[in-house]
């Protein structure tokens, strides 16, 4: 792995605890824990809070979606166009020639010589 993937991921993780906590804090079908943050109702008004709520939570549903994408590309492979991946190393190698089972030949039997009869 790269530091550009580890650097994602780790973009990846900050961004679904932020995107747990801002569930968490919108109203629900009861009371949601908007109704402790007095400041923000006070600032915003209470749907003023929920709404910005909810552009926080859609902006972090998006902001994952693309550093997501993003990460399955920074694993493709170094700038020099070394591949890292295990896999890819392994289809490489399935790839080259194998050697060939070692058999024996068969002895031929000419068909003109008579069969033995079996022995009675």
């Amino acid at each position: 792995m790269n530091w550009l993937f580890t650097v994602l991921v780790v973009l990846i993780i900050l961004a679904a605890i932020c995107l747990v906590i801002a569930v968490l804090l919108q109203n629900g079908k009861g009371e949601g824990l908007t109704t402790n943050f007095a400041a923000a109702n006070q600032t915003l008004g209470v749907r003023g809070a929920a709404n910005l709520l909810e552009k926080v939570t859609w902006g972090l549903v998006a902001f994952i979606l693309v550093v997501s994408i993003a990460s399955t590309f920074a694993l493709r492979g170094d700038v020099d166009g070394k591949s890292g991946s295990a896999q890819d190393e392994a289809i490489a190698g399935a790839a080259e020639p194998q050697a060939e089972f070692p058999t024996a030949e068969l002895p031929t039997a000419d068909p003109a010589a008579p069969v033995d009869a079996p022995a009675e």
